[in-house]
């Protein structure tokens, strides 16, 4: 979600109401006889509407599981999800008058915290993220693809290598198109196509060693198991003096394959940086969530024991 100008209304509200409400929390302590407190009317009142403003970004999440329903703009849900999560911190503050009080609000006060700070890292990471995301990754595809994209580079590159260096001995990974486009998750192992290829040239055996060598010992195993994050042909700068190095020593006729397998190797670089930048994006939910919903669960529990009690 990107802050921009269309949260200009939400932040000018929650900076007003917050401004009102601390003014308010300044005078009525003076108010007798009960001060400070959360059982107090004024006390009451603020729990009430932290409380309110707490369920009503719990109630996002309704919000995306049924999106037919009539309640209005997603964006506007997400707009009030963030700004007033943000305000019912210092109104459930406000409420305890700053102090905890026994062992469930202490539980409440910190579930809250949680809940904040873990929103508002998301809500950063959402607004910086994909511009991010465009930036180190040009070649980025669907994140459910990866896997069958890196598949489909692999044959590319089983192909590329078979075409001059003739039959490789190895077992390449079947892709099949899906109806929406893209590639289905590989099938099972079968002859590579490249293995029984002919080798589009006439290299000898002696002139074709340096590139066989190269990539079945290691540019393959790099295609085949990605996350080896410390593998040289990950490192763009290694990667880059390894395909220089082997430009000097195959012959010119065979430059532009290995041009075309370090375009291979980037496009996999790139899309291990999505895969990262797409767990980071999302990652922190699975603190976010569950914390949340463990304080409304609580929270109810300490509203019904406050009013019953």
């Amino acid at each position: 979600m990107l802050i921009d100008e269309t949260h200009k209304k939400w932040r000018d509200f929650s900076l007003v109401f917050l401004l009102v409400a601390t003014a308010f929390y300044c005078w009525y302590p003076m108010r007798p006889p009960q001060g400070r407190n959360g059982g107090s009317a004024v006390g009451i009142a603020f729990g009430i509407i932290g409380s309110a403003f707490m369920v009503f970004a719990g109630l996002l999440g309704a919000r995306k599981k049924f999106p037919v329903w009539r309640l209005g703009p997603a964006q506007t849900w997400m707009r009030g999800h963030l700004w007033l999560g943000l305000l019912s911190l210092p109104l459930i503050l406000f409420h305890g008058a700053f102090r905890f009080g026994g062992t469930l609000t202490t539980v409440l006060m910190v579930l809250l915290v949680i809940v904040i700070v873990s929103g508002v890292f998301g809500a950063v990471l959402q607004h910086y993220m994909p511009r991010m995301m465009t930036r180190e990754v040009p070649l980025e595809t669907i994140f459910e693809q990866i896997d069958s994209v890196r598949a489909q580079l692999l044959e590319e590159a089983d192909k590329s290598v078979a075409a001059v260096c003739g039959p490789l001995g190895v077992m390449a990974v079947g892709s099949r198109k899906l109806p929406a486009g893209g590639y289905s998750e590989r099938g099972g192992a079968t002859p590579a196509a490249a293995a029984a290829a002919t080798p589009a040239l006439a290299l000898t055996e002696e002139d074709s060693a340096p590139l066989r060598s190269f990539y079945l010992r290691q540019m393959r195993p790099h295609l085949e198991k990605p996350g080896a994050g410390d593998h040289p042909l990950a490192d763009p700068g290694k990667a880059s003096g390894i395909f220089e190095e082997l430009r000097k020593r195959v012959p010119p006729m065979v430059q532009e394959t290995v041009e075309d397998l370090e375009d291979i190797c980037e496009e996999e670089r790139q899309l291990r940086r999505q895969a990262r930048l797409h767990h980071w994006l999302h990652g922190w939910l699975l603190l976010h969530i569950p914390v949340s919903l463990a304080l409304l669960v609580l929270g109810a529990v300490h509203a019904y024991k406050a009013l019953r009690f």
